[in-house]
């Protein structure tokens, strides 16, 4: 198999284009020149933000292209337009919010979408982008088609090589020890996908020449809050003490979810639905395998002291995590309710 990837030296680009190597493909990768490609590869430089910035993509063909573009979808469409005549089929890495809000516990592909979005828009809001991006892949008329795209509708993704910051930094936090704000309940369950499991299912689904949108994702409760946060504590050998906390402390601290505590949604919430409940039968029926909790914890903790403890992080997304000071107090107030009875 001949793949090209757009990207391909960060998180997931970087994940599928190891993958591909792995199963002795081969791979060329168009990317800006600001991080080292995967040895082994062929690598081409281009900006797609720029007027000539697809160039290097004049000529050759390949059986597919994987894309994870997240700003302007017209991005994605230049690119469709360009090699719709030279790839078997497009992949686009998009995700799960382009579902208009709030979709429901267990929503399928079929669940309404996001709305005013646009193949030939610049950037907005994730969400438009990422579904103005899906309608640049799948045009009938200007790219791939229906038939020939693949809309891999990715949920919370983790991982080596993470650049948003949520697994490393509870590694970090849990590897300094003392006491850990651990939101509760226990048992919450939490979906995700090992972005290596990711990149597996995008290469067999290439392979099988599968077509349309698929959420991918691990199965609702692949696993729990509690058993994310007891891989940190045993990955990273730390004395850390976790101080599990009701929620409604959480929140009354004043704390926001899924950005000063990472991956956590609270129970019953709308947030908690739509990023923690998707519903990936279609997935796993062709093909999805998820490896277990204690596998990417502990990889991903490997690769991140291998680099030095400090995970890379994208520019265009905000910084995750609870500041040391903010963590106290939340704990302090959490056993001040706990000792007037209030949770």
């Amino acid at each position: 198999m001949r793949l090209l990837v757009l990207g391909g030296t960060e998180f997931v680009g970087r994940a599928v284009v190891e993958a591909a190597l792995g199963r002795g493909w081969e791979v060329t990768v168009l990317h800006r020149g600001r991080h080292a490609p995967p040895p082994g590869v062929r690598a081409l430089h281009g900006d797609r933000t720029a007027p000539d910035g697809l160039t290097a993509l004049a000529e050759d063909t390949w059986d597919a292209v994987v894309d994870t573009w997240s700003a302007a979808p017209r991005a994605v469409r230049d690119a469709a337009r360009l090699l719709r005549g030279r790839v078997g089929r497009y992949v686009y890495v998009s995700s799960c919010s382009v579902y208009a809000w709030a979709p429901p516990a267990g929503y399928t592909e079929d669940a309404p979408l996001v709305g005013g979005a646009s193949a030939d828009a610049g950037q907005s809001d994730y969400a438009r982008d990422k579904r103005g991006a899906e309608l640049a892949a799948s045009d009938a008329s200007d790219a791939f088609g229906a038939d020939r795209s693949v809309l891999v509708r990715a949920g919370l993704i983790l991982g080596p090589y993470e650049n948003i910051g949520r697994l490393p930094w509870w590694l970090n936090r849990v590897a300094r020890g003392g006491p850990v704000l651990a939101p509760g309940p226990r048992d919450l369950p939490l979906q995700y996908i090992d972005v290596r499991d990711l990149a597996d299912w995008v290469l067999g689904a290439v392979e099988r020449e599968l077509s349309g949108p698929y959420n991918l994702a691990s199965p609702p409760g692949h696993t729990t809050m509690g058993g994310l946060l007891d891989a940190c504590a045993t990955a990273t050998g730390g004395a850390a003490e976790l101080r599990w906390t009701d929620p409604r402390a959480v929140l009354a601290a004043g704390i926001e979810p899924w950005g000063q505590l990472p991956v956590w949604t609270p129970p019953g919430s709308d947030l908690h639905d739509a990023l923690q409940s998707a519903d990936v039968s279609r997935a796993l029926a062709t093909g999805l395998t998820c490896r277990p909790v204690e596998d990417t914890v502990a990889d991903t903790w490997t690769w991140l002291r291998d680099i030095g403890g400090t995970a890379p992080r994208r520019p265009d997304r905000p910084p995750v995590g609870l500041d040391p000071e903010t963590e106290a107090k939340a704990l302090a107030l959490a056993r001040a309710r706990r000792g007037r009875g209030c949770i």
